[in-house]
């Protein structure tokens, strides 16, 4: 799957995760919440342990994964992992 449907409004429908084969089924998503905009953020799928697959990503959720990376805790939330379904 690749997906290029970031950065996201939080409360909305998000369909960017993948499955965790390693704890059966299930979908998680690596969320960054904006500390000055309520409401929006990134959010990356991932594993339970949070690892992005950067080579499912597209470009463009590439670039904002990695700018979410290194605004974190300034611009941006620290990440955080949220089961989804």
């Amino acid at each position: 799957m690749r997906s290029s449907a970031m950065p996201v409004v939080y409360g909305q429908p998000v369909t960017l995760s993948t499955p965790d084969t390693a704890t059966g089924p299930g979908h998680y998503e690596l969320l960054y919440h904006s500390l000055f905009l309520p409401g929006r953020g990134y959010a990356f799928p991932c594993d339970a342990r949070g690892h992005v697959d950067l080579d499912r990503l597209s470009d463009r959720a590439r670039q904002n994964y990695l700018y979410a990376k290194d605004v974190a805790g300034s611009e941006l939330s620290l990440p955080f992992i949220e089961r989804q379904g």
